[in-house]
């Protein structure tokens, strides 16, 4: 079969591989559906991600069907539409039963589709621990609502859980980017008062279109907003921009005592002024999304709580994935998440 993947530092490309198969009994083969770009596969091509296996098919957000089981899974049968999880995880190490899923201990656990084992950017996939890696797709929720579950939905729920919300909590949102809307929107959920800030014009204005009942807005208005919340500041501050600037605003914008929680990927060692921060006692959270609440997430969407399908501006075929890419990484054309169709 044809797949997408990563070569060598700096470039990607079509290559042809054999269809995978079961290898061990927890396994499931999927048909891909539908999948994404997400921009860490971005990082992986231009070399910044050293655990990242050169040959690797790329791809770690994907939906489809399951074609094929080991004798071993139980939790979805041949012919399920399922969301793949971009990490896979055993469910009994040390890790895994504190919920704490991105550090399995498993050879295959953690983020490896995509990244150490072949992802989902190419008809088949082969999925270990199904059981845990695969979701079941409820009656009348479609491939693009469901698309971003298993990856960017997951984070934004993670970030918005372990910043331990409680409803009316004033929460800032840095970075209106595809996983910025997810925090958001699942700390919206959650009962906060959400302020997602922006500082693109037209990204901003394609927000307020497509997602209402955000508030977007301006790093400058952010900056005032957050000054006149009772205690000097937000109760909760989720970082998902990582810009050069943007996590001393976090932790310069968040109220004493609150919670600061980084999603961001930065390109650079970030400084924790301490001295500067003596006193603002603040508790900080970051680390890679533990993806285990994919059932929960697939729930609101089919309540109509949750729907992420307008972050998709832009359509391909699989054979157009080297203009996806180049689409994807100029950030041209108002684009904020591709879908691939297979």
């Amino acid at each position: 079969m044809l797949t997408y993947s990563y070569l060598s530092p700096g470039k990607a490309g079509f290559c042809e591989k054999e269809k995978p198969e079961i290898i061990q009994s927890g396994d499931a083969v999927v048909r891909v559906t539908l999948s994404s770009i997400c921009t860490s596969d971005l990082h992986i091509i231009h070399g910044s991600v050293p655990r990242a296996i050169a040959g690797v098919t790329l791809g770690h957000e994907a939906v489809g069907v399951v074609e094929q089981i080991g004798g071993g899974v139980k939790g979805v049968a041949v012919g399920d539409r399922v969301a793949v999880n971009v990490e896979t995880f055993c469910g009994e190490c040390f890790f895994c039963r504190h919920g704490w899923v991105n550090n399995c201990t498993d050879k295959d656990g953690g983020w490896a589709l995509g990244c150490r084992i072949d992802g989902m950017q190419a008809p088949f996939v082969r999925v270990p621990h199904a059981d845990t890696g695969l979701t079941k797709i409820p009656a009348g929720v479609t491939d693009r609502q469901a698309l971003f579950v298993g990856d960017i939905l997951a984070t934004g729920y993670w970030a918005a859980d372990i910043s331990e919300i409680g409803g009316g909590d004033n929460v800032l949102v840095l970075g209106g980017g595809p996983t910025g809307v997810c925090c958001a929107l699942c700390a919206d959920i959650m009962g906060a008062n959400v302020v997602l800030c922006e500082k693109n014009e037209g990204r901003g204005e394609f927000l307020r279109k497509n997602f209402p009942s955000l508030k977007v807005v301006s790093p400058e208005e952010a900056e005032k907003i957050c000054a006149a919340f009772p205690h000097g500041g937000a109760d909760r501050v989720i970082e998902a921009a990582g810009g050069e600037d943007t996590f001393q605003t976090a932790w310069k914008l968040a109220r004493p005592n609150a919670i600061v929680t980084v999603v961001a990927m930065y390109d650079k060692p970030q400084t924790l002024p301490l001295p500067d921060m003596y006193g603002k006692n603040l508790t900080f959270k970051t680390g890679g999304v533990d993806g285990n609440k994919c059932g929960e997430i697939l729930s609101l969407i089919a309540q109509g709580k949750l729907d992420t399908a307008p972050l998709i501006t832009h359509t391909f075929s699989f054979d157009e994935l080297d203009k996806a890419y180049k689409l994807f990484s100029s950030r041209a054309d108002g684009v904020m998440k591709v879908a691939v169709e297979y």
